[in-house]
């Protein structure tokens, strides 16, 4: 079974726009937590490193 995980900066309500998490052997998926049965993104360990700098940066005005 896949364990997924949401942020530790959501504020925990069932409303909460979030995404989540899971640890793959070569990387993560990410989902919509609204949409749990919907489209996974699969990320490379290195891809993913690269989206959270980017978001870090604010280079997709988050």
């Amino acid at each position: 079974m896949t364990e997924w995980r949401k942020s530790s900066y959501t504020g925990g309500g069932n409303d909460d726009a979030c995404v989540e998490l899971a640890k793959l052997a070569g990387g993560v998926w990410v989902r919509d937590s609204k949409d749990p049965e919907g489209e996974r993104l699969e990320f490379g360990r290195a891809s993913f490193a690269g989206l959270l700098v980017r978001v870090k940066r604010g280079e997709f005005g988050l």
